[in-house]
């Protein structure tokens, strides 16, 4: 299965030996990560030294997706400020326990890679510096992409580390040749996916193919539903915010038991994998697929120019436009953190904020990929296919809500995966997915 993980890895970077200047103005450049650079010919200024400063990084450095990035981004720095040296420390995957080793050892690094689970362990044992002035200071907060603020600021609303990946998505494809050749309008509203479902079914033709047997996608599928009349989907009731008996959910699971009834589904849709439920899609025997946005590769492999992503068809064509940009799946604060013992924080969240910024400036021009938290003005290398470009456009508008396993709650975590998997079935009504998970949410408290 080509299932994406969200977390974000740690990575940490070591204490950075500070400069030693012979003056003021060498101390002041050390700080800032600038450099002095000797005098032009026929000028009469003085060349002026600065020593370097070499800091370690424990960063990912595995395949082409982490090597290239980085390097990418050490590079530029060395352009940027050539007195800072890294030292690669390759990250082991190890889900951070390195990570959390060296804090307990009060080994903790200058700069460190960090999730959400560090970031929060390390905020309790008091490991990790707030990056809230850094931010403001180094204009990062503006090169940031709108909809993915979430990445940059935590629930105290603090900022721990400078991120390079934006939210992951669940989108709902499909074949544009299948909706062409069967004379079937593209739905933006619930009657007219009815519709199709019950025109493709008279074809022979499976109207959404879904890897059922894991529970993560009939979440999104769940919550690409509530989202046409609650923005914040699934977030909202796992932050108990809501009731699954809220007229936004509870409509959500109506909608697809009924769907699930007229056909929507594959029979046996939660024992298909993601390869069975992936070539049905792929070999032109389903119409649309839903996955998340690392599935553009494969299926664009597959099908050309005949993949495209819908925006979720809603009660009426009002409810439709209001919300298009509302987007199941998401992401979380993560990525370039900073000890809060380094000698020099200002230094340590500079190089941060830049190699974060780099990061994803090759992912978006080199890589291919749009989905970054920062902003990038640079030229794309390698162009992006036609769906990808789509996605490129909708991001910095879109509202993203959460994946399964970005939840918070365990108790309804469960519920909802348990529920939602269960509404796949189309022997599970609305009442009791309502009940179910109402029942965990209430536990919780």
């Amino acid at each position: 299965m080509k299932k994406w993980t969200l977390m974000l890895i740690s990575a940490v970077m070591v204490t950075g030996l500070a400069a030693c200047g012979s003056n003021n103005d060498t101390e002041k450049n050390a700080s800032t990560g600038s450099s002095n650079k000797p005098a032009e010919e026929g000028t009469n200024a003085p060349a002026e030294n600065t020593e370097p400063v070499k800091l370690r990084i424990y960063a990912q450095y595995a395949d082409d997706d982490t090597k290239k990035p980085y390097d990418y981004a050490v590079a530029e720095l060395k352009k940027e400020m050539p007195n800072v040296e890294l030292e690669l420390d390759v990250q082991a995957q190890d889900d951070g326990q390195k990570l959390k080793t060296y804090a307990a050892t009060g080994n903790l690094p200058d700069i460190f890679q960090a999730g959400l689970d560090i970031i929060n362990t390390l905020k309790k044992s008091g490991n990790i510096l707030e990056l809230d002035q850094y931010a403001d200071k180094f204009g990062f907060k503006d090169k940031m992409q709108p909809s993915a603020m979430n990445t940059l600021v935590t629930e105290d609303g603090h900022i721990y580390a400078f991120p390079y990946a934006g939210n992951e998505l669940a989108l709902m494809f499909y074949n544009k040749e299948l909706f062409e050749k069967n004379n079937v309008k593209v739905p933006t509203t619930y009657d007219e996916l009815m519709t199709a479902v019950k025109a493709f079914n008279e074809k022979g033709i499976t109207p959404l193919s879904l890897f059922a047997k894991e529970k993560w996608p009939t979440v999104a599928l769940f919550d690409m539903f509530a989202t046409r009349t609650e923005p914040a989907g699934i977030t909202k009731l796992d932050k108990g915010e809501a009731k699954a008996s809220d007229p936004a959910f509870k409509q959500a699971a109506e909608q697809i038991v009924t769907l699930v009834r007229a056909g929507l589904l594959p029979k046996g849709a939660t024992n298909l994998n993601y390869d069975q439920a992936a070539a049905l899609f792929h070999e032109g025997k389903a119409a649309m697929f839903v996955n998340g946005q690392w599935e553009i590769d494969a299926s664009t492999k597959a099908l050309g120019d005949k993949l495209a992503y819908m925006y979720i068809p809603a009660a009426d064509a009002a409810a439709y436009e209001s919300a298009k940009l509302n987007f199941s799946g998401g992401g979380g604060p993560g990525g370039y953190a900073v000890s809060s013992a380094t000698k020099d924080p200002e230094l340590a969240a500079k190089v941060a904020a830049f190699i974060a910024e780099k990061y994803a400036e090759y992912k978006y021009t080199e890589r291919g990929t749009p989905i970054v938290a920062t902003k990038v003005d640079k030229a794309i290398i390698n162009k992006f296919p036609p769906t990808m470009e789509q996605l490129a456009k909708d991001i910095p508008s879109m509202k993203t809500t959460s994946f399964a396993w970005g939840l918070s709650n365990p108790k309804f975590k469960a519920a909802i995966e348990d529920a939602s998997q269960n509404l796949m079935t189309g022997n599970y009504t609305a009442e009791q997915f309502v009940q179910d998970v109402d029942s965990a949410i209430e536990a919780s408290k």
